[in-house]
């Protein structure tokens, strides 16, 4: 499903980027960076139709016609998961929530993909940090919604944690819609086919280099991306400072 994102973006009463626009194409991975407090989450939170200071003087569209509700999963920056809960009881929450009957199998199959085998009963308070991402990673994964929103999943994981879970996530989230916010130049050029840089007046189209993701971060092409994105990315901030 793509969407179609146009006008400004305000929080409460004060704007955070004017002219907006945003073409987000189906079945493929789309990227959002830009400084802190530009508004990546902020977007998130308007497809992903929950509630929040931030609106939209625009349209936010889907480009089929179709209507957004109930067709958006998104996991959201920290874990939320539930302290009481074990973690297939958080994996499977959204079913639950639905009153569908939750697929138990897959719980246990998605953690285990996710490196967490042996811990299912486990309660969140026992895990680490990382742990408890890679949970909420499991439990936007185990859900069947065509759009995907995904904000800063991967930024409490080690390095080759983190880059094992990107791969996954590319290979279960295949053909979906996916919106990913990140802060990490390097796992934006790897798994988007998409990619913008927001400011206060709109989001700058990025080029990305050929090839199907996941790219290769040892790639020439790929590295080079990255250096050239982190000069851009420290010019912007440095303008803003």
């Amino acid at each position: 499903m793509a969407l179609g994102v146009m006008g400004d973006l305000w929080m409460g009463d004060a704007p955070l980027i004017r002219n907006l626009a945003l073409d987000i194409p189906a079945g493929r991975w789309s990227c959002l960076l830009g400084a802190s407090g530009v508004g990546k989450s902020a977007i998130a939170r308007l497809i992903a139709g929950l509630p929040g200071p931030q609106r939209l003087k625009g349209r936010l569209i889907a480009r089929d016609g179709l209507p957004l509700a109930g067709t958006v999963t998104m996991m959201a920056q920290g874990e939320h998961l539930l302290p009481w809960a074990d973690l297939v009881q958080n994996v499977t929450i959204g079913a639950r929530l639905r009153g569908a009957q939750p697929d138990m199998a897959r719980a246990h199959a998605l953690l285990a993909q996710v490196g967490l085998a042996g811990l299912e009963h486990r309660r969140p308070a026992e895990l680490s940090g990382g742990q408890g991402q890679r949970v909420a990673l499991a439990r936007v994964l185990i859900e069947d919604a065509p759009i995907v929103v995904l904000d800063e999943p991967f930024s409490a994981l080690d390095t080759a944690t983190r880059l094992a879970m990107q791969d996954l996530a590319a290979a279960l989230l295949k053909g979906r819609t996916v919106i990913l916010i990140t802060h990490d130049p390097l796992e934006a050029i790897r798994l988007s086919d998409r990619a913008w840089l927001l400011g206060p007046c709109g989001a700058e189209d990025l080029g990305l280099p050929e090839g199907a993701t996941p790219r290769d971060f040892r790639a020439p092409e790929v590295l080079a991306a990255q250096a050239a994105l982190l000069a851009r990315l420290h010019r912007n901030i440095a303008c803003a400072g």
